[in-house]
């Protein structure tokens, strides 16, 4: 994700430690935030490491009243919310309410009913060691810290502390500057519910300021790091966190594919390729950023999805149901998509929608829908994060799967097809970290998938059993099965030792009844008789 900082047309210090923030659709000021220094951060982090421990404590049954608290608190405050997404990032009410709320509430109501499951104590079988009994307990890391973008204001904070906290962790939640004014005050909901079951507010704290406010986070003495952004912005947290060796999990770019067969419906294509590209104006790290079409229905997609991305109305989303789609959040990416979009029409792609700036200015890029596009092109290679359908044609299966893995990206893709076992055969040769066949985004939705990528896209997992245990330090135990001891005696070392250690090796891990019986009859003769397998000469 492009999360580069907004020029001072649009974000501007007008004092120290204070950013003036905008609304991105109608340049309207805000208001002043306060950026928190190198000290202040120090100061959260301290805070958060010594009220941790008290929620390190609480039960299961605890942390899920929390949550369902804070559900009652986002249900009852649905209009509010959506409001403040809108007024700080451009984005329509419908977008605030499914592509955040909506999101959010199902990573809660996932976490309230499984959460325990996956974190309680894990029973392990002994192996070898039948006298044992193993399990795995998983422990709580400490204060983690959250660095995240500005496209979703609500569920980057909400998406991002959930799983953390409810792994028994206090979090630090640095947005970005671009909407810190709607942040400012969105943390109020789970300071509240925490305050009211009795626990510190300080267990969630948000944090306020540019990229020196991230870097004294990462440099903090965390115990581990959530970083949503792009790969360039990855590659310095990584570096940040070397330094003290904390653990990172890295939700970085992508430049999906959505590959369309021949054989695919149209009516089901079309919808989810302009959901996968105009969706919050494809400011969306797993937005379709590249339309593969098979050669047989490509001139039929194209048809279509020119007729109803031409039809949409972008605007100021004052209400809901006014407009299609609002306005580019980040005025340094309005520069970043135009750029991209001019260099690949001089390189002869052609916009049949959209496709330039629109006359009246303002932090708006037109739904474009652009053909003839090369993969040598730099807008088939660079994230693009806006609204821009880029189509490209194939001949063959084989060549969408190429074409699909030829970036240095591999988040998340999308197949459409009405056969199965070819969708499967695709998916399984595609470089990503999840794919959707016949449907767009959902993996994200579906809250018992893992989510996250894999080359520049990132590393470690979100969401699900595996986003859950990412926050834990997962303790290996190993305990006494029965009242008596069987103990294990090393020294000193016999003489018929080894002898008696070789043979029960080869019982335990020898193939076929003929040498485990040679083994057997070995371990039972007197100690005397065991001799030494002659040495065979070493090549």
């Amino acid at each position: 994700m492009n999360i580069d900082t907004a020029p001072a047309s649009m974000l501007e210090r007008t004092a120290p430690r204070l950013l003036t923030c905008f609304n991105p659709a109608t340049g309207a000021r805000l208001g002043e935030v306060s950026v928190a220094t190198p000290a202040d951060v120090a100061a959260a982090v301290a805070r958060a490491r010594e009220v941790q421990p008290q929620w390190a404590a609480s039960s299961f049954a605890q942390r899920r009243a929390v949550l369902a608290d804070l559900m009652a608190q986002i249900l009852a405050n649905i209009d509010e919310i959506c409001g403040a997404i809108v007024e700080d990032s451009g984005k329509t009410y419908e977008n605030a309410l499914l592509g955040e709320i909506m999101t959010v509430c199902a990573k809660i109501d996932w976490t309230r009913r499984h959460g325990e499951r996956f974190l309680k104590r894990e029973k392990v079988k002994s192996g070898l060691l039948l006298h044992k009994k193993g399990w795995i307990e998983y422990r709580p890391l400490g204060v983690v810290a959250c660095i995240v973008p500005w496209n979703y204001p609500f569920q980057n904070i909400y998406g991002s502390l959930i799983a953390p906290l409810m792994a028994g962790n206090a979090v630090i939640i640095k947005p970005s500057e671009v909407t810190s004014w709607s942040a400012r005050f969105l943390d109020r909901f789970i300071r509240e519910s925490l305050s009211r079951a009795g626990f510190s507010p300080d267990i969630v704290q948000v944090i306020h300021g540019d990229g020196e406010t991230g870097a004294a986070l990462v440099r903090a003495g965390v115990q581990k790091i959530l970083f949503i952004g792009s790969a360039l912005h990855g590659r310095h947290i990584v570096e940040g966190s070397a330094a003290t060796l904390t653990p990172v999990i890295m939700e970085l770019g992508g430049k999906d594919p959505f590959i369309v067969c021949e054989d695919a419906d149209l009516a089901q294509a079309v919808p989810a390729a302009l959901g996968g590209c105009f969706i919050n104006l494809g400011q969306n790290c797993v937005a379709a950023e590249r339309i593969i079409v098979l050669n047989a229905i490509h001139d039929r997609f194209v048809e279509a999805v020119t007729r109803a991305a031409g039809a949409l109305h972008q605007g100021v989303p004052s209400a809901p149901g006014v407009v299609d789609v609002g306005a580019i959040t980040s005025p340094a990416q309005v520069c970043i998509i135009d750029s991209l979009v001019r260099d690949a029409l001089a390189q002869g792609a052609r916009a049949v929608v959209g496709g330039a700036l629109p006359a009246g200015g303002g932090n708006f890029y037109p739904p474009t829908v652009l053909v003839d596009v090369t993969p040598e092109m730099r807008i088939a290679r660079e994230e693009v994060f806006g609204p821009v359908m880029l189509i490209m044609r194939v001949s063959s299966d084989e060549e969408a799967i190429a074409l699909a893995n030829r970036t240095e990206y591999g988040l998340q893709a999308t197949i459409m097809t009405r056969d199965a076992a070819r969708a499967r055969r695709i998916a399984a040769a595609l470089e990503c970290g999840g794919c959707a066949i016949n449907d767009f985004g959902m993996c994200y939705l579906n809250q018992d998938l893992p989510f996250g990528g894999v080359k520049s896209s990132g590393f470690g997992r979100m969401n699900g059993r595996d986003g859950l245990r990412a926050y834990t330090n997962a303790k290996a135990m190993l305990a006494d099965r029965f009242w008596f001891s069987v103990p294990a005696s090393v020294f000193p070392v016999k003489p018929t030792d080894y002898a008696r250690a070789r043979g029960t090796v080869r019982l335990l891990f020898a193939r076929g009844w003929r040498q485990q019986l040679r083994a057997l009859r070995e371990l039972l003769s007197p100690p005397h008789t065991f001799q030494a397998d002659r040495p065979r000469q070493l090549p």
